[in-house]
């Protein structure tokens, strides 16, 4: 993995220069610019993972770079000022625009360099934790004891210690995400951005500037290629990318450098490209809707998820892990799994895989009564999730929690009150609640009664 890129902008020679020795004694990438304007062309060529900048210089100052750099009031990149006479306004200034420190001249080296480290350490942390918080899938590595979850770590182990592309293939839900970050941690790269784009949720037409950026004017705006420089992009589901980026992704891929919409110059990067599909792509570049280059330039390493069924062995310990993640990370009542419960649920086939799981628990969790959960309940929700394959009921797994619990609810008391026959009185007693309040829930929900459950 390359070492960050550190841009030094300074109108003196004596003090760019001895910045720039100091921080590559430190092994820092480092690069250099006299003035505004020259600056403004090192980020358009490269996009640095830190600048030192001055305040004061003969052709543009640091706060009207602030201002342009600046994209809805954040910085692509931490930003820390430097200057020989500043005032306090300048500093509160240069702080609302979002630069990380300000640094007074003449400069204390062991500042500067502890400054660097801290903004550099910062800003992985911002990245780890936007990251984080951005994951559906809470797994850190493959879970199961199983041979087959075995030998794919294993596999992933020796995969991660070299630099080329990997496609993963598996059935939807089955863990290519995590595999993916599995991957990435164990990689040269792991100090390095993880950055992921759900290729089938960006909107048409914009995924070539959601992926190389673009620039208009003085404006740049970095695209996820640059912003995964130094470490590895993962590209979810790329059959469903469309044939003109398809293209200047192999292209990129080919010569380590691409275009910016827009642009006119090379960017070069260094970035490990991993792609995941649950489509066939051999087929896909028959039919020509999926390009033959790219896909023998992402199918380098080629690494199969197995499907859930292929290693159900491994249910009662995702089902475990589960339950202890919804309880210690999102607040819910713990409830145990009986023997009978878990037999149903290690033989059930899991057409969603492992997100079809996870989602069951977090339901039983959230909507279940009881410290025990029961075998009709599961069976319940098992219907629910084969109707909603069949189509019956749209996916909630990316509603916010308040809207999913709502629908589960709705859905979850008109399936009782159908097999309650209409009576609120057999439902109170089969979904566990007073009745009161069950009336109050009905209406709240629009579920009407007298209509057998319609209506909301």
């Amino acid at each position: 993995m390359s070492m960050p890129h550190i841009l030094v902008v300074d109108d003196e020679p004596e003090i760019r220069n001895l910045v720039m020795e100091i921080l590559e004694d430190e092994g820092y990438e480092v690069g250099v610019a006299e003035g505004g304007e020259a600056a403004r062309r090192s980020v358009r060529e490269r996009r640095p993972d830190l600048v030192l900048l001055d305040i004061w210089m003969p052709d543009i100052d640091g706060i009207s770079l602030l201002k342009e750099w600046s994209d809805d009031g954040r910085l692509p990149f931490p930003v820390i000022m430097m200057s020989g006479h500043g005032t306090v306004e300048t500093a509160v200034e240069a702080t609302r625009l979002g630069a990380y420190d300000f640094i007074e001249k003449p400069l204390s080296l062991a500042k500067l360099l502890l400054t660097v480290q801290h903004a550099l350490e910062a800003e992985r942390l911002k990245r780890e934790n936007v990251d984080l918080m951005a994951q559906a899938q809470p797994l850190q590595e493959p879970a199961g004891k199983s041979r087959v979850m075995q030998d794919l770590r294993e596999q992933i182990r020796r995969i991660a210690g070299h630099e080329t592309p990997v496609l993963i293939t598996g059935e939807a839900g089955s863990g290519k995400k995590t595999c993916a970050r599995y991957l990435h941690s164990l990689s040269s790269r792991a100090d390095g951005p993880f950055v992921e784009m759900a290729v089938a949720t960006v909107a048409a037409g914009n995924s070539a500037k959601e992926l190389f950026g673009s620039e208009e004017g003085d404006s740049i705006h970095y695209g996820l290629l640059e912003q995964a420089n130094g470490g590895t992009l993962f590209l979810e589901e790329v059959a469903d990318m469309d044939p003109e980026t398809q293209a200047r992704l192999g292209s990129a891929m080919q010569a380590k450098s691409f275009l910016r919409v827009g642009g006119s110059e090379p960017v070069s990067v260094d970035v490990r490209i991993v792609a995941s599909t649950h489509q066939p792509l051999e087929q896909l570049v028959q039919t020509g809707r999926f390009r033959e280059d790219l896909f023998y330039q992402l199918n380098v390493v080629p690494l199969h998820v197995p499907a859930l069924r292929e290693h159900k062995e491994d249910v009662l310990e995702l089902i475990n892990y589960y339950v202890d993640y919804f309880v210690m990370h999102e607040g819910l009542g713990y409830r145990h799994f009986p023997v009978p419960v878990q037999n149903r649920l290690r033989n059930y086939p899991w057409p969603g895989n492992i997100r079809e799981l996870k989602n069951l628990v977090q339901r039983l969790l959230i909507l279940g009564s009881g410290d025990e959960v029961e075998l009709g309940e599961v069976e319940t929700w098992l219907n629910t999730s084969q109707e909603s394959a069949a189509g019956g009921l749209a996916s909630l797994y990316d509603l916010p929690l308040r809207e999913a619990r709502e629908q589960f609810e709705r859905e979850y008391l008109r399936h009782q009150l159908a097999i309650s026959e209409g009576s609120v009185g057999k439902l109170a007693k089969r979904v566990g609640m007073e009745r009161t309040n069950l009336y109050r829930k009905l209406r709240a929900l629009g579920i009407d009664v007298k209509q057998g459950g319609k209506g909301g």
